[in-house]
């Protein structure tokens, strides 16, 4: 075990109130930045990616601060949602679980008439369904723990833009599920949160043909899920630019 790791490890261990979080998605983007914020803020860790090189690349740099479980598999898999579940229960338990993995569907953006049914299938698959499952899988602890649940979401799911039927519908369908489990399970923190347009891979391939360099990086946007963390407000949809240190919280 690397010296850095040993010394995450020996903190975790010795911190019987160390927070564990899941991260699903944090090779990259949103997901990657956020993994650095709970590993700034102490959180013990488990973090999931597809692609085994890139999670484990991304493990590398949090293992210099925190402890850090790799999983890597897709989110749509049943077997692979038991592990990372299993995971956590291994450090302590859940205190957060952050549905972050998701996909842009058909690209570049079809027009719905034109929209393939599989890829349909597919988004609302990785999007919806199995962040529901997780969340089903994760409840028993996180209530045990009064944790809390932070879903990616967008203005997609609420604006008609042409091109994001596939995304927009199912992320539409994740706040609804996340607003009727926020009253279904009062003992755990809810939150939906829409972290804006940023210079990411799926924008990037959502607008192939656009410079998108104006849009911020996820790094610059994570702050607001730090405060989000923090201060854990009641459970509602969050917009990022509502939550970063220069605007109110409106909360």
């Amino acid at each position: 075990m690397p010296a850095a790791a040993r010394r995450a490890y020996g903190r975790a261990m010795d911190n019987d109130h160390a927070s564990v979080a899941i991260v699903t998605g944090a090779s990259r983007g949103l997901g990657r930045a956020l993994a650095r914020t709970l590993a700034a803020a102490g959180y013990s860790l488990v973090v999931d990616a597809r692609a085994t090189g890139a999670i484990e690349a991304a493990a590398g740099e949090l293992r210099e601060h925190t402890w850090v479980e790799v999983v890597p598999g897709d989110i749509t898999d049943p077997a692979h949602r038991r592990e990372l579940v299993d995971a956590a229960l291994r450090l302590g338990g859940i205190d957060l679980l952050v549905n972050n993995a998701g996909t842009l569907g058909a690209h570049p953006l079809p027009p719905l008439a034109e929209y393939p049914l599989a890829d349909l299938r597919d988004a609302l698959e990785t999007n919806v369904v199995a962040p529901l499952a997780l969340i089903q899988l994760a409840l028993p602890s996180l209530r045990e723990h009064g944790g809390a649940i932070c879903n990616i979401t967008s203005d997609a799911a609420l604006e008609p833009y042409e091109g994001w039927s596939g995304y927009g519908a199912g992320k539409a369908a994740l706040d609804q599920a996340s607003h009727i489990l926020s009253a279904e399970e009062t003992g755990v923190r809810v939150w939906w949160v829409d972290p804006g347009d940023m210079r990411t891979r799926m924008h990037a391939d959502a607008f192939p043909d656009e410079d998108i360099s104006d849009r911020p990086l996820p790094a610059e946007i994570a702050p607001a899920f730090a405060r989000l963390f923090a201060e854990r407000p009641a459970s509602g949809r969050y917009r990022a630019s509502d939550l970063l240190p220069h605007t109110p919280a409106g909360v």
